[in-house]
């Protein structure tokens, strides 16, 4: 089935047993000094017991003033090597390659952590988060760091690493300023042409071979194409990789967008292309004769046979696959894809909460970040264990405590498993997420889990069945303020009832969705169209929204693509409102300023203002049951990814 996928192959004189590689994200188990910590092996080790070939880690530091992220890790002082020694004994006991990213953040160095100025190619600021205005570094300072990267590359060899990548990719941090005309001004060697902006990259790989000889690996991440106006194309990218070879890089990892102006390229999020950057990679491995990674939503091991078996690249990096199932590899091998945990691209744990600076995570595999622990410690006092709910902290609690031996019954009300996922799958570019219910529902399944569907749990029931222990994670219901007149009217329906299928405002002409968070603006991207498109029944959309924008507490690169679609689609978003009346046939409001609006001309109004936990059950079951535990939006609204990890951890202590 993966004979492609499962063929060794070299990088230089480095052989991987397969053409599987997790690339470098960034995790956030760091220390204050740099080093690579205990949990940050056991997260590699696990993916190297679970089948990869490559194991790159993420970026570390190659100078102790330029340091990248709150945790970040370092190869800058000698006194670090140690940590990664152990991470390469770890990693090489299941015959798999390690190596790490280096990377010197530049002008998107953290001043707030050094105290220093960031330091760039031209005193040129980017549009990041922290907004410093960099300061141009003088010849001799660029030639300090080619210095570093060369340093750091010798410690990585003396720690017993196999091989190192450089990160030149996105537009972003040192080497990837010093290659963007957006960022590079200068007029000495190191700038003013293409040639000129890439020569500092070839004198840290010059640097690099003079310290560790012709054969020890070093890879390149590159941006196939920026996806930016002015931005690099493939064709200059296929310019450049040629002279990147010749100089004496091994392979080159293609990615693509640039940071932060099309971060959704480098990080691609549900309901985007499947492998966008195959295409690229295929491109390069045209014009050069080294291995080509190919990097990005490349989640599932048929696809990632798909990209190899057809020429497009010799090596695929599957991040977020392996970090949803560590195991992924080895189930491929066996031909056991059913129990393969499915990423699907949410970028809730694994980028977003980095982001915030959290440690990484998933919200299908609740280990994440805790593989030295013992997740699943078999219980010394099996009890007998009621779920009310089908929802995903219901099926991953239910899950757990199966594993760990309990006796498991779980109820859902409904006729279905899945909970607020069924409606969220609902939404335009976000079916994906409905595999978490499919998995979820298979394991509870395996584990043993006794399912009863379209059965309410009531006291009497619990009574009944007797119980050792409930978990309630009944889920939440839509808010609908009892404060704003007219908000019971016949024509205003909530968000998770035109979801659901079960209003006919779905196919209204016009319509004002009350409040502007994630569910408003996907209920939006569902219902609107431009009277341009005539054949796709066009639809006017009007968002209130009391916030001064839209859909704060999506994702990053979700949330991106999504305002795209609104703004194409022609929808009006109303911010700073505050809805003082629903009429027949529309809303009034208040202005940020404190002037009176109204809109008219609505076939239908729909709420889509929060929700809020519904737990009917927990308070009548005092006396009736010794154990009640309320987890998931029944206890406190949160995300999928808070819901299942709380959900875990209880499943583990009860």
């Amino acid at each position: 089935m993966f004979k492609h996928l499962f063929t060794p192959i070299h990088i230089g004189k480095m052989e991987l047993k397969n053409r599987i590689g997790l690339p470098p994200m960034t995790v956030g188990y760091g220390t204050a000094d740099a080093t690579l910590t205990d949990r940050h092996r056991a997260y590699y080790e696990a993916r190297a017991k679970g089948g990869a070939g490559l194991i790159v880690s993420e970026a570390a530091a190659i100078n102790a003033n330029r340091k990248y992220g709150l945790f970040p890790l370092g190869l800058y002082d000698d006194l670090q090597i140690p940590s990664w020694t152990k991470l390469a004994e770890a990693v090489h006991q299941y015959d798999a390659k390690v190596g790490v990213q280096l990377m010197d953040p530049g002008p998107e160095s953290i001043s707030m952590l050094t105290g220093i100025q960031p330091v760039g190619p031209s005193a040129v600021v980017g549009r990041s988060h922290f907004r410093s205005l960099p300061r141009e570094l003088s010849i001799g300072e660029v030639e300090a760091v080619v210095e570093d990267f060369g340093e750091a590359v010798r410690r990585a060899q003396d720690a017993g690493l196999d091989c190192v990548q450089i990160h030149a990719a996105h537009g972003y941090a040192m080497v990837g300023s010093f290659l963007s005309p957006f960022f590079n001004k200068r007029t000495d060697r190191y700038g003013g042409s293409l040639e000129g902006r890439l020569q500092m990259l070839l004198e840290i790989i010059t640097s690099i071979r003079g310290k560790v000889g012709p054969d020890f690996p070093i890879m390149l991440r590159m941006s196939g194409d920026e996806h930016r106006t002015g931005g690099r194309t493939i064709q200059e990218t296929q310019f450049i990789v040629r002279a990147l070879a010749d100089a004496g890089a091994d392979a080159f990892e293609i990615s693509g967008g640039t940071i932060p102006t099309v971060f959704h390229a480098v990080v691609p999020p549900q309901g985007t292309e499947l492998a966008p950057n195959a295409p690229y990679a295929k491109a390069i491995k045209d014009v050069v004769d080294v291995p080509i990674i190919c990097v990005g939503r490349i989640n599932t091991p048929r696809l990632a046979e798909f990209v190899i078996a057809t020429g497009r690249a010799d090596i695929v990096s599957m991040g977020r696959a392996m970090n949803a199932d560590p195991e992924m590899p080895n189930k491929a091998a066996e031909g056991r894809l059913d129990e393969i945990r499915p990423c699907v691209a949410c970028n809730e744990g694994c980028i977003s909460a980095v982001m915030k600076g959290q440690p990484a995570g998933c919200i299908i595999n609740t280990q994440a970040g805790k593989e030295s622990e013992e997740f699943y410690r078999p219980t010394e006092s099996p009890k007998r264990i009621l779920v009310a709910g089908g929802g995903p902290a219901g099926l991953e609690a239910a899950r757990i405590a199966a594993i760990r031996g309990h006796d498991v019954t779980l109820y859902e009300r409904r006729d279905k498993l899945g909970g607020q996922v069924n409606l969220a799958s609902v939404a335009p570019f976000k079916q994906e997420i409905s595999q978490v219910v499919g998995y979820l529902s298979r394991e509870v399944e395996k584990a043993g889990v006794k399912v009863e569907l379209g059965q309410e749990v009531t006291p009497s029931l619990v009574a009944e069945l007797n119980p050792d222990s409930v978990i309630v994670a009944t889920g939440a219901t839509p808010l609908r303020p009892a404060s704003i007149p007219g908000i019971d009217g016949a024509k205003v329906v909530s968000a998770w009832e035109v979801l659901a299928g079960r209003s006919e405002a779905a196919i209204a002409a016009n319509v004002v969705i009350i409040g502007g968070g994630l569910v408003a603006c996907e209920v939006a991207d569902l219902l609107a169209d431009t009277h341009d498109n005539t054949g796709a029944m066009p639809a006017i959309v009007t968002m209130l929204e009391m916030q001064p924008l839209m859909a704060m507490q999506s994702v990053y690169e979700v949330r991106h693509l999504l305002m795209e679609r609104l703004h194409e689609k022609g929808v009006k978003m109303i911010n700073g409102a505050t809805v003082t009346e629903i009429t027949e046939d529309g809303a009034k409001y208040t202005t940020h300023e404190g002037e009176e609006e109204a809109i008219h001309g609505a076939e239908y109004v729909i709420l889509a203002m929060g929700s809020k936990p519904h737990d009917e059950l927990s308070a009548k079951l005092e006396g009736i049951v010794p154990e009640v535990h309320v987890i998931g939006d029944a206890k406190e609204i949160a995300r999928v990814l808070e819901a299942t990890a709380a959900a875990a951890e209880l499943a583990r202590q009860i």
